[in-house]
């Protein structure tokens, strides 16, 4: 059988972006078979992401690795003339343009689309920023958990009686990364019909409020108000939230009355589903706390093990696990989630890859290149530049 590429494998994309959010969204496009050059910054010693803690050193951390695998570097100064020249150069054989860069700062720079067009009318430009390209606060940095505060996930996010809380993890970061992934590559196909590109333009905060979906709809219609809840309860249905047990913590999600009806056979409270208590979402949700106060004290007195168990193919449950659990989880295994590369200085390497089960997906797999470490190779095999220039552009700074 013929092994296929990825589905992006005929794609370049130069990326301007550095630290979180942009890495990832261009990484996702990577993961999918594009050629990624990130262009970097020589006076600023490239991406900042490469001296994040910890485990940084020799410009180089294992944060800026797990965003920056499989990518090539071109160290190059867009602050001159040559260097702007050089980027048009690659303007020109590239199918992308990206960039995370503050919203107000693309135009200025000449990232647009309405500049690129003129050279080539087939690129598509995309700017991820906190805020928007064309908004009041584009000239705002945005980042996670900026965001996460200014579109109210902190306020719903924690225990009720706890102070507000961000998540654990840079979810707005990833979500618009996957955001500007999904919408370069819905570009993409527009380019293959019509020959032009386009400008896309995904904010962070646009992102986040695109996620508040439910909630923001049953806010403005119906004025309704959320709240932290206790034990992270899902906001309108019953049972549905951690539990603790003898030796730690479940959830449980009875998203359908079906898995209410489950739950409460299983556990020998059948008489409960005739109880006009209980019989509904709506009722379960108005007496949250009687219902709470019959289940908490018969699953505390068993481990967690026991209950996930007894609730298989029958209840949603889960064990409210550490990383280190989650992460030697065997469907891990099955499901090839995790690649190694060999890296030159750190020795073999493991992250998480992108979800994408398909054909050629996941292949660009190498280590996180060095500032500047395919240059050379852009410089003289991609555009054709003679080996005496690419030396005379090195020695005035222009690349490294």
């Amino acid at each position: 059988m013929d092994v296929r590429n990825g589905p992006l494998s005929n794609v370049r994309v130069l990326a301007i972006s550095q630290f979180g959010a942009g890495p990832f969204a261009t990484l996702l496009l990577s993961d999918l078979g594009a050629e990624v050059i990130k262009i970097e910054d020589p006076e600023s010693f490239g991406d900042v992401a490469r001296s994040v803690p910890p485990y940084a050193y020799d410009g180089d951390s294992t944060y800026f690795q797990s965003f920056n695998r499989g990518k090539k570097s071109l160290g190059l100064n867009l602050r001159q003339n040559s260097g702007i020249k050089i980027f048009h150069d690659l303007v020109e054989k590239s199918s992308v343009v990206f960039n995370n860069l503050r919203g107000d700062l693309p135009k200025k720079l000449g990232l647009t689309y309405d500049t690129l067009k003129q050279i080539n009318p087939s690129v598509v430009t995309c700017s991820l920023s906190g805020f928007g390209v064309n908004s009041d606060r584009s000239s705002e940095p945005g980042y996670d958990p900026i965001i996460q505060a200014l579109a109210g996930y902190m306020s719903i996010t924690g225990d009720k009686n706890s102070p507000p809380v961000k998540s654990g993890v840079s979810i707005i970061d990833f979500a618009g990364g996957f955001a500007a992934s999904l919408a370069i590559s819905a570009a993409l196909v527009e380019v293959r019909s019509t020959g032009l590109g386009r400008d896309i333009d995904v904010g962070l905060f646009d992102t986040s409020l695109s996620m508040l979906s439910y909630f923001s709809s049953w806010h403005l219609n119906h004025g309704w108000l959320p709240d932290r809840t206790h034990l992270s309860a899902h906001q309108s249905i019953t049972p549905a939230q951690n539990y603790k047990t003898s030796d730690g913590w479940v959830t449980i999600f009875c998203a359908k009355e079906k898995f209410w009806h489950d739950m409460a056979k299983t556990m020998n409270l059948s008489h409960l589903l005739n109880d006009p208590r209980f019989k509904t979402f709506d009722d379960r949700k108005n007496n949250r706390q009687l219902l709470n106060e019959i289940i908490e004290p018969l699953i505390v007195q068993k481990p967690t093990a026991y209950w996930v168990k007894l609730f298989l193919n029958k209840v949603p449950c889960a064990p409210v696990r550490s990383l280190p659990e989650a992460l030697n989880d065997p469907l891990i295994k099955s499901r090839d989630m995790i690649i190694e590369n060999n890296h030159p200085l750190r020795g073999v390497m493991r992250h998480v890859k992108s979800p994408f089960i398909t054909d050629g997906a996941n292949a660009n797999v190498g280590p996180a290149p060095r500032l500047g470490q395919n240059t050379n190779e852009i410089m003289l095999e991609l555009l054709g530049y003679k080996k005496s220039h690419v030396n005379e552009l090195r020695q005035s700074g222009v690349i490294i």
